[in-house]
């Protein structure tokens, strides 16, 4: 190896050697606020974003994960309703107030969901989502309950307020014979 390329890779691993003392110092300093009220920097949502959109891409079933029927589509809202809209709203239904302060706050389906396919969104509701607030409903709810969900969700851009409305809450709350017979469609386990 020449002088050149030898003073290249050394003030290369010199830099990293710097990046991560001062990334552990900012850690061990406590000096960056956790705050949700502080939100992040444009660099860090830019982070999370685009690695949470890659990995759902690269792992999310590419196939339809289910024939959406009228009475499958009808159930997903039911669920829907009972787990999701208090985090993520619906056409003419409002997001609690204080999932309006969560960090990163949870999107409006009726819109981003466009830019999701069905087995993604179908990926996302199995599996959750890492610090986003979003939890995984596949430990807890039968694959018949989280495809439904999926289907409707793939559904909701474009649905008018009357639309949504005219969809019931569920009558069930998905299987919970896994859960010791928790009631999963309470507040406490919304997305």
């Amino acid at each position: 190896m020449n002088g050149k390329w030898f003073y290249v890779l050394t003030g290369f691993g010199g830099a990293i050697a710097i990046a991560i003392i001062a990334g552990l110092a900012i850690v061990w300093s406590g000096s960056y606020s956790i705050a949700a009220t502080d939100g992040h920097s444009g660099l860090t949502r830019w982070l999370f974003h685009t690695t949470m959109e890659n990995s759902v891409r690269s792992r999310a079933p590419e196939a339809p994960v289910i024939e959406a029927t009228d009475a499958s589509i009808a159930a997903g809202a039911g669920e829907y309703k009972v787990m999701c809209q208090t985090c993520h709203g619906g056409p003419g239904a409002e997001s609690a107030i204080w999932a309006r302060d969560l960090e990163p706050e949870p999107p409006d389906l009726g819109h981003a969901a466009e830019e999701w396919d069905e087995g993604e969104i179908y990926w996302i509701v199995r599996n959750g989502v890492k610090m986003t607030g979003m939890p995984a409903f596949g430990p807890t709810h039968d694959e018949e309950t989280l495809r439904n969900i999926a289907a409707f969700v793939e559904r909701l851009p474009g649905m008018s307020a009357e639309e949504y409305a005219a969809f019931g809450a569920a009558a069930g709350h998905g299987d919970t014979s896994e859960a010791g017979g928790d009631d999963h469609g309470t507040e406490g386990h919304s997305h």
